[in-house]
């Protein structure tokens, strides 16, 4: 059988302390479906590897088909290894959401493009290549032929979650994942996924691996896993849905199967505003949940109607108070310079996320991921290189680049993610006593100072 190493390109700062770092859950798919059918494969994750390190383990296994996942921060890094692994006798697949969207770019160093979910993809296509036989019949690839590039037709949703194999974990580097959590945060953590696919259509969001059409695990299958992960010694899990709570009987299902199995083990997940509720908030603290994020994004309506979010902020309000009601952490993600805004609507988003009683608050940049509504929008105004997708390191404390010509410069926005941060630390560890003496007049004036700058 031929061997196939898979390349994760993340590289982790050491400075890193982001609550989201996470093992490669989809290149664990592709290796178990590998695994499952025969073939040899390796794993290589650079997430806590130097380059030197990872480009050795790569040449160690040997492999005659090296396979780099990309997405939209990881494309010069996944562009340059391809370069740098780039021989005759080796045959090189990129896959994931940027190669999907753009085969054609990545075909100028890649040999072989996977498009969309590659779990069956992957098998006809090494199949094919260990019999020397043509490409063209395989759905869902890109690649060249005599210089012109094929597009072959996409290849079919996999309706039957539950056939997948389980993620091949003993490939992650579970060790060092376990103590980047543990030495930060006092808890391990690791990733599952209960389904694939988000119906929703928000202005910024790219799906372009799973799709919009919203299929599910079954609860049994879905729990099987996290007592496969529990063997490995985590405390918790994160469900990388899209949104875990968008079908409340299947969760709470899940919530049940976890109970009636007497399972001891954390959880954690990503909901939207519209779709939690009290009986929901409490089955799910119940069944193990400790946290909850909200992808808000916006405090005020109009802003949030144009990302077509389809909620509105006194819905995110209700939202986060009936999960800390029920005994939940709640998170929450903003972005403030979005299209459309005014250093109104910015300082309605600062103040009102500010005030929610949450106990972890993000702010980001607008990121205009090609595939987007939002990329379209503003495509002309884009203002750093095409291969330049990483985050840049400057402002340690807010690490995110302006991508674009928004009408705001950088320095004000992130000034404005300052500013909320300040309030929202004033009023929680102050409360509202020490917010009306100490924070008021810092909000009142840091509102003057936001309005004045360019």
């Amino acid at each position: 059988m031929l061997k196939i190493t898979l390349i994760y390109p993340f590289s982790a700062d050491l400075k890193d302390k982001s609550i989201f770092r996470f093992p490669p859950l989809g290149l664990g798919y592709i290796a178990a479906s590998l695994k499952q059918k025969g073939f040899n494969v390796e794993l290589v994750d650079y997430t806590f590897l130097n380059n030197n390190e990872a480009a050795k383990k790569v040449r160690d296994s040997n492999p005659k088909i090296i396979g780099i996942y990309s997405m939209f921060s990881m494309k010069k890094k996944s562009l340059e290894l391809a370069k740098q692994f780039k021989k005759n006798d080796i045959l090189l697949i990129a896959g994931g959401p940027l190669p999907t969207l753009d085969p054609a770019d990545f075909l100028k160093d890649f040999d072989i493009v996977v498009i969309g979910e590659g779990e069956v993809t992957i098998i006809e296509l090494l199949n094919s290549v260990e019999k020397g036989k043509e490409l063209s019949m395989i759905k869902g690839i890109a690649y060249k032929n005599q210089g012109k590039i094929i597009i072959n037709p996409p290849r079919e949703y996999i309706r039957n979650l539950d056939e997948l194999p389980f993620p091949s974990r003993e490939l992650f580097d579970n060790q060092s994942y376990k103590d980047y959590y543990l030495k930060r945060f006092n808890h391990s953590i690791t990733p599952i996924i209960s389904s694939r696919g988000c119906p929703f259509m928000c202005d910024f969001c790219s799906s372009p691996v799973f799709g919009k059409k919203y299929r599910e695990r079954s609860p049994s299958n879905i729990v099987d896993e996290i007592e496969s992960i529990l063997e490995l010694d985590y405390d918790r899990v994160w469900f990388a849905d899209d949104c875990f709570t968008i079908n409340r009987k299947h969760l709470l299902n899940i919530c049940v199967e976890i109970n009636k199995r007497g399972l001891k083990i954390n959880w954690e997940c990503l909901s939207r505003a519209d779709t939690i509720d009290e009986e929901t908030a409490t089955k799910m603290r119940q069944a193990g949940c400790i946290r909850i994020f909200f992808g808000i994004e916006s405090g005020n309506d109009k802003i949030l109607a144009l990302m077509k979010k389809q909620i509105t902020k006194n819905q995110a309000k209700n939202a986060v108070k009936t999960a800390k009601s029920a005994g939940l952490q709640v998170g929450a993600f903003f972005i403030i310079g979005y299209p459309g805004e005014s250093d109104q609507t910015i300082l309605d988003t600062v103040n009102f996320a500010s005030k929610l009683p949450l106990d972890y608050l993000s702010f980001t940049l607008p990121y205009p991921i090609p595939g987007t509504a939002l990329f379209e929008r503003v495509k002309e105004k884009i203002n750093f290189p095409s291969d330049d997708w990483e985050e840049s390191k400057n402002w340690s404390f807010i690490r995110h680049k302006l991508l674009y010509d928004a009408g705001f410069s950088e320095k004000k926005l992130k000034f404005a993610i300052l500013k909320a941060h300040l309030q929202f630390y004033i009023r929680k560890f102050l409360g509202k006593k020490g917010y009306r003496l100490i924070g008021m007049p810092i909000q009142k004036i840091s509102n003057f100072i936001f309005v004045l700058m360019s």
